[in-house]
């Protein structure tokens, strides 16, 4: 099986020496996305709520640019510099699990890339 790397404009360029996604059979394991905008190094905000919809909406734009899809997510790990924002985050993040619900960790770390107050990542697999 050969890994075959995903890379979308829609979602910012890596900061570091890694792909955005991998794609390997059926699984794609997309890295982990902070709120930085497309085609920026800068943050959307300092808002804890406008930085957990970027990097979910930078994780979902990776999912789609594989051919991939919010339904295809086996797992999410979320990383947190503020675990009293739990509650913010699970509303924003049921926006976009509402039906279906991965497996999901949850941790609180001391510092993220970029001064960044959430970052997230992704397992998903799909049948093709």
């Amino acid at each position: 099986m050969s890994c075959e790397v995903i890379q979308t404009d829609q979602a910012p360029a890596a900061i570091g020496p890694y792909s955005q996604g991998i794609k390997a059979g059926g699984w794609l394991f997309v890295s982990g996305q902070i709120a930085l905008k497309p085609g920026s190094v800068e943050l959307v905000s300092e808002d804890f709520a406008d930085q957990a919809r970027q990097a979910l909406n930078n994780m979902q734009n990776i999912l789609k640019a594989a051919g991939y899809g919010l339904s295809d997510v086996a797992a999410v790990d979320v990383f947190v510099t503020d675990m009293g924002q739990f509650s913010v985050f699970n509303t924003i993040y049921e926006e976009y699990f509402s039906n279906h619900k991965p497996a999901r960790a949850v941790v609180e770390v001391r510092g993220l890339p970029k001064g960044a107050k959430v970052e997230v990542k992704c397992t998903a697999f799909r049948s093709f």
